[in-house]
């Protein structure tokens, strides 16, 4: 690690998680909640038209995201550096957030808004995928688990915060606050701006002062050249990674199972459990207050019995909590049984980026942390096309959800075949 501390400053690794906080608005006010919502209610023709070009607009960005990141990865280990790939690609997100302000309740503006939001998405992942990577580089391994665990749950506390204030700041009053015409639906475009800057704000310490790799190698067109045949070579001699490619496909699948749960949890406790839009919200953000508790509080234990370990126990507790929840039909234990599996979702999450920090070859660890953002993209559709198609079938909420229980299991054998201590000597 030339050039490059090997133990960050506290103001360093404190400016790291801030990132975390910072960028976290994006898909939790964008993708996950008030945005998403006001297109499919309002500047689509309708709602089922609007979900349709939603869920297309998103599965076209993740294609793109799931090529680029690995190549990508590759081509920055060659130069070293990884804060201008996050500058750039931060600077992207921010400017498609801002500019969905311009998007007017108007069916005529809904190929603009799928242009930023695929932008904005575009913007994020890659920009997390070099966040990532950093991560070794800032503490020694036996401190990964607890920066990566801190992390995470500073990130699901700065999505909250930015959404709550997002609802009552700008959404909620009636009339609205700052002469918003809520005919033209000023106060929810509004948001828009308000995560723009809210993003922008808070990146601001971490390029001041995280540590960054120093330049090394080719610039260019000869980086780019190199970079994708280092890529290549990779894939061709996959078998010398046997324990990172065992992981990375366990992690594929569980992830899908994770973000499939998100995806439904709010349909099905309307569905099963007759919560309304206010109750479903609730429900939403006590489930990502107990992640971030959870993803920090085990922090610790990821970097007392490893990684490895933490994720298994975590699953296992998402088998156990999930298969519960399609059990009960009192709405108090849907509530009970909802936060439980929202502590083990975090610790899930933070675990999987710890384990491919300290998994990755040091001077391969940008391209290892594109096939981990390829990982958690390649199958993102399979979870909700199963879990849609058993429901309609079955005509039954609770069997379609049962789906998502295989891919934690099947996640948690593969996870188990992981020599980490093999891993770890190539």
């Amino acid at each position: 690690m030339t050039g490059v501390p090997h133990y960050a400053s506290k103001r360093a690794l404190a400016a790291w998680c801030l990132y975390d906080w910072a960028n976290s608005a994006f898909p939790t006010v964008v993708i996950t909640f008030v945005f998403a919502a006001y297109f499919t209610e309002a500047v689509a023709a309708d709602r089922e038209t609007g979900t349709a070009m939603w869920g297309s607009g998103q599965t076209f960005a993740a294609l793109i995201i799931a090529i680029l990141s690995p190549c990508l990865g590759a081509i920055a280990d060659r130069t070293g550096r990884r804060k201008p790939w996050i500058f750039a690609f931060s600077v992207v997100c921010v400017a498609a957030t801002a500019g969905l302000w311009f998007v007017r309740p108007d069916p005529s503006f809904a190929p603009l808004a799928l242009l930023l939001v695929m932008l904005g998405s575009l913007g994020f992942e890659l920009g997390i995928t070099f966040y990532n990577a950093l991560l070794p580089e800032l503490v020694p391994p036996k401190r990964i688990g607890r920066l990566s665990g801190w992390a995470w749950g500073l990130g699901y506390a700065g999505g909250l915060a930015c959404l709550i204030l997002s609802l009552v700041v700008f959404v909620q009053p009636d009339p609205a606050h700052f002469g918003l015409d809520r005919e033209d639906a000023e106060h929810v475009r509004a948001v828009a701006l308000f995560a723009a800057g809210w993003m922008l704000v808070f990146m601001l310490p971490f390029f001041s002062f995280v540590p960054d790799l120093p330049r090394r190698g080719p610039s260019g067109l000869q980086a780019v050249q190199q970079g994708l045949a280092t890529l290549w070579q990779t894939i061709l001699r996959v078998r010398n990674f046997r324990d990172i490619a065992r992981f990375l496909l366990a992690n594929m699948i569980y992830i899908d199972g994770i973000n499939t749960l998100f995806s439904f949890g709010g349909i099905y406790a309307a569905g099963q459990f007759g919560m309304d839009f206010q109750e479903v919200l609730v429900f939403g953000i006590l489930l990502n207050i107990s992640a971030g508790l959870g993803a920090v509080s085990f922090a610790w234990l990821d970097d007392g019995i490893g990684a490895k370990p933490t994720i298994l126990i975590s699953l296992a507790a998402l088998i156990l909590f999930g298969a519960g929840i399609l059990l009960v039909r009192d709405k108090a234990w849907f509530y009970v049984l909802g936060i439980l599996i929202g502590v083990f979702v975090g610790p899930a999450q933070a675990a999987s980026r710890s384990l491919m920090a300290r998994l990755a070859p040091a001077e391969m660890r940008g391209e290892f942390f594109g096939l981990f953002a390829l990982s958690g993209r390649l199958t993102s559709f399979l979870g909700p096309l199963l879990v849609s198609w058993v429901t309609y079938l079955a005509a039954s909420q609770r069997v379609g959800m049962a789906m998502i229980l295989p891919f934690f299991i099947v996640g948690a054998i593969i996870l188990m075949t992981v020599d980490v201590r093999r891993g770890l000597r190539l």
